[in-house]
């Protein structure tokens, strides 16, 4: 998992940009997780277009089990807001097997970086090193 981490923050920055346009003409997008042919949650993303502002909000949920006993789950939910391929804001909420995780970042124009405040990290972050549900879809 960790060599995971590293190789896609390596990478992160040949494919940070959001292009919203690419998502203009759709309202949402749904997908079903399965393991082992039966399925075991689903990742829900909807886009709207409000004045000059891009939102992206994604629900995912999904339980695998493992003899009938619960052995991992993801219950999330997500929003970023975009101005042209620009992020501005980006807030999340995750509880990864009952534990919660969370994220609440915004853009600040005048540093051009990233303000964060999360579970796992607290400071600034440069708009070339963020990465979001949607920079991966």
């Amino acid at each position: 998992m960790r060599k995971f981490l590293v190789i896609l923050l390596v990478l992160s920055p040949l494919f940070l940009q959001a292009h919203t346009d690419h998502y203009k003409n759709y309202s949402n997008i749904e997908m079903e997780i399965f393991k082992d042919d039966e399925k075991i949650g689903e990742s829900i993303f909807t886009f709207k277009k409000e004045e000059n502002k891009f939102i992206v909000k994604n629900t995912t949920n999904f339980e695998v089990k493992l003899l009938g006993v619960t052995v991992f789950s993801i219950n999330s939910r997500g929003t970023e807001e975009y101005i042209g391929d620009q992020l501005i804001s980006f807030n999340s909420e995750t509880f990864q097997n009952n534990k919660r995780k969370y994220v609440n970042l915004i853009f600040d124009e005048k540093k051009e970086k990233f303000i964060i405040d999360g579970s796992s990290y607290k400071g600034e972050a440069d708009r070339e090193q963020t990465l979001t549900q949607f920079h991966m879809t």
